[in-house]
């Protein structure tokens, strides 16, 4: 028997609350917790196999636009040095 999504859910939210320690007042944090695992674990893409295939990550260019939608590079990082006192 395959279990819903919702079930899963409850399952698992309930789990977190046992881990815990069965605190009052956490439930909506516990659910959403579970959902947005669930959420994750449907959004990994998957081979018949079972194994993750893991997806190739977006080149994202690092900098700010300017009104003209022009990217200017991020400014250099210099390396700092310690001194001794």
């Amino acid at each position: 028997m395959t279990e819903t999504r919702d079930e899963w859910i409850k399952k698992r939210a309930y789990a977190l609350w046992e881990e815990e320690g069965y605190p009052t007042g956490r439930d909506s944090i516990h659910w959403e917790q579970a959902r947005h695992e669930r959420d994750t674990l449907e959004g990994s893409a998957a081979t018949s196999n079972g194994k993750e295939v893991k997806a190739k990550a977006k080149r994202t260019v690092t900098g700010s636009k300017t009104t003209n939608g022009v990217v200017k590079p991020a400014p250099k990082r210099t390396a700092s040095r310690k001194t001794a006192s």
